[in-house]
């Protein structure tokens, strides 16, 4: 004899395995589905970013580069390709692959809201700097147009992001390259601007970091070789393998940099006791932490003391304008001084 009881029991969960797999929104077929759509929606957004930079760079994207970037096999490139000219967003043109005009709108869409968040991680919050590109990865698919011109213009319609990739415009349009080449194609002995510096692969980037390298700046190249290019930039003198100078995009510049013998030097090199004039601030110090720095009154022409070093060495107290402040290591590195003509001498 069945159990009432037990058959309704068994139909209770039955009835609710059948809504926790495919009730609307929140089931976890719908969910998967959602899921797998998105997956789907990204890898065409990344693989158009991809077609557009190379084309615009004046490289020929290939299926062995879209594998490449996308770090998806051979055969998953070729069927994503497929797809994408199924839509209408690509077309082979032999073995090259590019963008239909369609397809270079969505590209400059998804790379406009890509380079707007890198603006607002910088300027506006305190994620750190290695870890922009890949925040700004993740939002990129969500920023609807509509919302991508709410964000350019909070952000005061930037022309340029941190790293000083052009920000499309709203209409789709991009300045072209023009003059600019890789620093390690530029000749010795003369005077060029960073305009761009490349934040791929993250290990090259963070040795650009930590060697101060950022766009506007002024650079006086002083020998170029197959095995090293060295510069000055910055009050510094950098060497570089070449590959390391190759993520630096440099234009001619029509400003003289002051001589290399020019008395700066960074913050952190200031012992307890002595003091020196504020120069400047490192382009590389933004957003949060450079208007702490400012309101503080690390400004131009300020005179700064290092007074103590904490046990660990790291952060130092200074004194400046009759205040005491702390001051970590990494940010006194991007504060330039000038010691007095004494302490010079000493």
């Amino acid at each position: 004899m069945t159990d009432p009881l037990g058959s309704l029991a068994i139909l209770a969960a039955g009835i609710g395995l059948t809504v926790l797999l495919f009730w609307p929104e929140s089931g976890i077929v719908p969910r998967l589905r959602r899921a797998h759509r998105l997956a789907s929606r990204v890898l065409v957004e990344d693989a158009l970013k991809h077609l557009h930079e190379e084309e615009y760079r004046g490289h020929p994207a290939t299926l062995q580069s879209l594998s490449g970037a996308l770090s998806i096999s051979g055969n998953e490139a070729s069927a994503l390709a497929a797809r994408m000219e199924a839509h209408g967003l690509l077309h082979p043109a032999g073995e090259t692959l590019a963008p239909t005009p369609e397809g270079r709108r969505y590209a400059l869409q998804v790379i406009r809201a890509h380079r707007l968040w890198e603006q607002y991680l910088a300027e506006e919050t305190g994620v750190p700097e290695a870890s922009w590109h890949a925040e700004a990865e993740r939002r990129e698919h969500n920023l609807t147009p509509t919302e991508a011109d709410a964000l350019a213009a909070r952000l005061g319609h930037p022309r340029y992001d941190p790293h000083g990739d052009p920000i499309p415009t709203a209409q789709g349009e991009i300045p072209a390259l023009g003059d600019a080449v890789p620093l390690s194609e530029f000749p010795a002995d003369r005077i060029a601007r960073i305009v761009h510096v490349e934040d791929e692969p993250a290990a090259s980037y963070a040795q650009l970091v930590a060697a101060g390298i950022h766009p506007g700046m002024e650079v006086r190249v002083t020998e170029a070789g197959p095995v090293r290019i060295r510069f000055w930039a910055g009050g510094d003198e950098h060497v570089l393998a070449p590959v390391l100078a190759a993520g630096i995009t440099v234009v001619p510049a029509r400003v003289s940099l002051p001589p290399p013998e020019e008395p700066s030097e960074k913050l952190s090199r200031l012992r307890p006791g002595e003091s020196a004039e504020v120069l400047s601030i490192s382009g590389t110090c933004r957003g949060i932490e450079r208007r702490r720095l400012m309101d503080l009154g690390v400004v131009p022409g300020t005179t700064i003391e290092a007074v103590m070093r904490s046990p660990s060495g790291d952060p130092t107290a200074y004194r400046l304008r009759g205040t005491v402040i702390a001051i970590r290591r990494s940010q006194a590195e991007r504060i330039r001084i000038r010691r007095g003509d004494e302490e010079s001498a000493a």
